[in-house]
């Protein structure tokens, strides 16, 4: 099995505002002195994964990725194993302790959550559920749950309880009472019961995950995903718009009922993005299938799917023009370095597939061929998408 699939994608948007910036604009990178539109790679990962073909092809293979899953589980547990509010929210904490610290300073309504973001895979939710019923049924596991859930809110780093009972100096902040023992082996060996290193969450497993406090749990990531440019220079234009007030009468005044602007640019994008398989099929638990049809279902998506910022007011629902994918187990390289220099013709797309195919062959006599196979889809010209996908399931 070739270890790398890399694909090379040329996608033309028209005016868009897929990606936006803190101030609501297109986001740019300023690339061989040229400004370009830029796509983040967050933003393309993002849209692939809740994508309709990606949740379609990997039903039951995916992971939500949270900080609800105490709110989530504490209402489980009131709807269907009819425990008290007090008691749910106990245990609610203390399980959430295993993906990460609570809040210190939660607001309203999220007395449950997490501080970051945690990735969660299928599996790990059947575990949580069986762990739940063993509580359950269990007298003695459910009280040493309820007591660690009064500890959980003041400390989750697993140091030594604090011993020290003398009063705080005058003016000093007295220390807040550290996590016991005892609770901090519980949250060890639920860790041990609930996490798993290798799984069937195929997103996880593509783009993995961080758990800050259980690092042997974390998943490096199969799939490098470069930011988006474009393989031209860009002018980032404004659109002055309004809105009229449907109930306006003709004796009032004529002005509009709202005005805004709004940012927007057009571009043929250079996507870079590569698989290391051997570490996909690892994360996997070496299950082949499932990952030749997560690698198909990011092939797909990656040519066909455009992060959904401003959609509703441009519709730049934009196509791969151009796609190479290739295999092999030498060093991956993007060829990004072709449009270092700005492309500049009046057809962006057919000089920026010129400069790519000439840039690859040039690196390709320079230092030895990066693949030994590859296929090619370009419209109008050879291949198909279909040809694509069969090429990245192989």
């Amino acid at each position: 099995m070739s270890r790398f699939l890399q694909l090379h994608i040329l996608t033309f948007f028209p005016p868009a505002n897929l990606n936006r910036d803190d101030t609501g604009r297109p986001k740019t990178a300023v690339v061989g002195g040229a400004t370009r539109l830029r796509l983040s790679s967050q933003a393309l990962k993002r849209a692939w994964r809740k994508s309709d073909l990606f949740q379609a092809a990997l039903e039951g293979h995916l992971g939500d990725r949270t900080k609800r899953l105490g709110r989530n589980i504490a209402l489980l547990l009131i709807k269907d194993h009819g425990v008290t509010e007090a008691e749910a929210h106990g245990f609610a904490k203390v399980i959430s302790a295993v993906f990460g610290k609570p809040e210190n300073k939660p607001k309203p309504g999220e007395e449950l959550f997490i501080k970051q973001l945690a990735f969660i895979s299928p599996d790990e939710r059947r575990k949580v559920s069986v762990f739940l019923s063993r509580v359950l049924s269990d007298p003695e596991a459910r009280q040493r749950l309820l007591a660690a859930a009064t500890e959980v809110d003041l400390d989750t780093d697993g140091d030594e309880a604090n011993d020290d009972d003398d009063a705080p100096a005058k003016g000093k902040k007295a220390k807040a009472p550290k996590q016991s023992k005892q609770t901090t082996k519980l949250i060890g060996e639920m860790r041990q019961e609930i996490l798993s290193a290798a799984d069937t969450a195929a997103d996880i497993a593509l783009f993995g995950r961080m758990l800050a406090d259980s690092p042997d749990y974390n998943r490096e990531a199969a799939a490098q995903v470069a930011h988006a440019i474009t393989t031209h220079k860009v002018v980032v234009e404004d659109d002055y718009y309004t809105a009229m007030d449907d109930l306006k009468t003709p004796a009032e005044d004529a002005g509009a009922g709202f005005l805004g602007e709004a940012a927007f640019g057009s571009g043929v994008f250079y996507l870079y993005l590569c698989v290391d398989r051997a570490l996909l099929l690892k994360n996997l638990g070496g299950n082949t299938e499932l990952a030749a049809t997560a690698l198909g279902a990011l092939a797909e998506a990656a040519a066909t799917v455009a992060p959904r910022g401003k959609q509703n007011s441009f519709a730049a629902h934009g196509r791969a023009h151009y796609v190479l994918a290739e295999r092999g187990d030498r060093q991956p390289r993007t060829l990004a370095g072709a449009f270092a220099r700005p492309v500049d013709d009046r057809d962006l797309m057919a000089k920026s597939i010129e400069e790519l195919e000439r840039f690859r062959t040039e690196l390709d006599a320079a230092y030895g061929p990066a693949a030994t196979d590859s296929a090619t889809m370009q419209v109008g010209k050879s291949g198909s998408l279909a040809d694509i996908i069969a090429f990245c399931r192989g």
